[in-house]
């Protein structure tokens, strides 16, 4: 199994996307994150639902999880809302992490090794193929 068996389209957005569009498609399409690209559709990083909530979540909530209880349920629940005028660009850590991009021929365990190593959905090929996932690689892992 090569990675080109493997590779499907993935969602993408640019630098200056806004974070509650970036946070509304990762929820409508249930995705642990999503491919970042520059203006001619190349990949740039890997943008996981993880950062997103980290830019939402207040600091002094991720501090002290038991201060997040002081918050009555009406505020907490639209705790989101603050992300209106921030971008993709802002929830980026501010040294960028390897890019897992892989050759369309890498082999099952050469996909397994870059993205256990990366911690991130893998990006495929010179150009902007798509993405193998977790899932599919998971998936084919076992049955193999």
């Amino acid at each position: 199994m090569r990675a080109r068996d493997l590779v499907t389209d993935f969602p993408t957005v640019t630098l200056d996307t806004s974070i509650a569009a970036a946070a509304r498609l990762l929820a409508q399409q249930r995705l642990p994150g999503l491919i970042v690209v520059d203006e001619q559709g190349m990949p740039l990083s890997v943008l996981p639902g993880t950062q997103v909530l980290r830019l939402a979540v207040p600091d002094y909530c991720q501090e002290d999880p038991a201060l997040a209880r002081v918050v009555d349920e009406e505020h907490a629940d639209r705790f989101l809302r603050s992300l209106a005028d921030r971008t993709v660009r802002e929830a980026l850590p501010p040294r960028p992490r390897e890019l897992p991009i892989t050759d369309p021929d890498a082999t099952l365990l050469e996909m397994a090794a870059l993205m256990a190593r990366t911690r991130s959905p893998l990006v495929d090929g010179g150009r902007l193929i798509g993405a193998v996932t977790l899932q599919a690689l998971l998936d084919r892992a076992v049955s193999a």
